[in-house]
């Protein structure tokens, strides 16, 4: 396809639809904006896009596509912007944001001028964040959301989808409202959880020093989506905020439950609360992405001298193989191993891994469950 596209915000998200784009329509020509001028600049200078517009107002006049890649709150204000200008009478306007139907409502503004919106939720992300971390590869296999308003041609969601072949994602259309709910559940819910954990943890540490160092390793993986964006979380929440309301009243009854349970001792039905929990997550797919970003964690048996964990990374190099992270977990005392645990990009990337360890030494591995 040819034309010009407008990418107004060039994080993660954009700068990775940017470069999805160029790969699959080279005659295409990618326009980028960003608040942050410097974080154009680099977009520009990393061929992320082809060329900088100054203002919203520059880039989106005469473009067939705008993609707005930017925090909800703030997606919100650029629709408005957007409204009052002269477009492209067949410009396709989305969004990738985390929630859609106050997005969508809002954009009843652009459908007035005769412009077509359609709501966009690419599910995914890195452990990375910003333009220098955008990556062709960041949305394939990933579930990919459309959530057109009501009265969208049919022709103009499939248009989209060509100009979005490139990120290799699975496409689903759905409505907003039922997008709101899905992804309250499966992100947004589990991300209060995880805050929620980590705050009364928080806590309780004040009384006794020890549980910081006891919460390494494992508690926090299975609380680091917490260390989201704040700023980005307090306007998804929002947005989201009846939805939200009702997990957490089926999350308190939840919870008491357990704690009924664990008042009458009830041995038997705790077993099968946790057992039919195991059932149904051992049972979910491994292989696919969700809605949240999966982790790609390789765990590696080393033994504690000087140089092993360059020695480890300097396999890996040699294989040419990427890590996002690398940290040593807390060990016991007198242990003479320590656990390595090497952050990868993708499943493809941690199972070279572990094949390049496995050819290089004698070390043993694991991957998180």
């Amino acid at each position: 396809m040819e034309g010009r596209v407008f990418v107004v915000g060039l994080g993660l998200i954009g700068g990775s639809l940017a470069l999805c784009i160029k790969k699959e329509h080279k005659k295409a020509s990618i326009i980028g904006f960003d608040i942050n001028s410097e974080h154009a600049r680099l977009a520009k200078m990393l061929g992320v896009i082809d060329s900088i517009a100054e203002t919203v107002h520059e880039g989106a006049l005469n473009a067939d596509l705008i993609i707005i890649a930017a925090p909800v709150k703030e997606t919100e204000a650029i629709i408005d912007q957007l409204s009052s200008l002269p477009l492209n009478p067949n410009v396709i306007i989305t969004d990738t944001g985390s929630t859609k139907e106050k997005i969508v409502e809002k954009a009843i503004c652009l459908q007035k001028q005769g412009y077509t919106f359609i709501g966009g939720h690419p599910m995914a992300g890195s452990h990375k964040s910003g333009v220098s971390a955008a990556k062709e590869i960041l949305f394939e296999n990933a579930f990919y959301l459309f959530t057109p308003g009501e009265n969208i041609d049919e022709s103009k969601v499939e248009e989209l989808k060509d100009w979005l072949i490139g990120t290799r994602a699975k496409f689903l259309t759905i409505s907003p409202k039922s997008h709101d709910y899905l992804t309250g559940i499966v992100s947004h819910f589990p991300h209060i959880v995880a805050a929620s954990i980590v705050r009364q943890t928080e806590k309780l540490a004040k009384s006794d020093h020890l549980i910081s160092r006891l919460a390494a390793g494992g508690f926090r993986d299975i609380t680091r989506i917490a260390s989201s964006s704040p700023e980005m979380w307090k306007d998804i929440l929002l947005h989201n905020r009846e939805v939200l309301i009702e997990l957490l009243n089926q999350w308190q009854e939840e919870m008491n439950l357990m704690k009924d349970l664990l008042v009458k001792e009830n041995s038997e039905e705790i077993y099968d609360y946790f057992y039919q929990a195991k059932q149904f997550r051992d049972g979910l797919p491994s292989k696919e992405k969700g809605a949240i970003p999966a982790f790609y964690d390789l765990f590696v048996d080393v033994p504690d001298y000087p140089g092993v964990i360059s020695e480890i990374t300097g396999f890996l190099a040699k294989e040419t193989i990427s890590i996002t992270n690398i940290r040593i977990l807390e060990t016991r005392e007198e242990e003479i191993y320590g656990v390595l645990v090497i952050s990868l990009q993708t499943e493809q990337d941690r199972q070279r891994a572990e094949n390049c360890i496995a050819k290089y030494t004698s070390y043993s591995t694991s991957i998180g469950l």
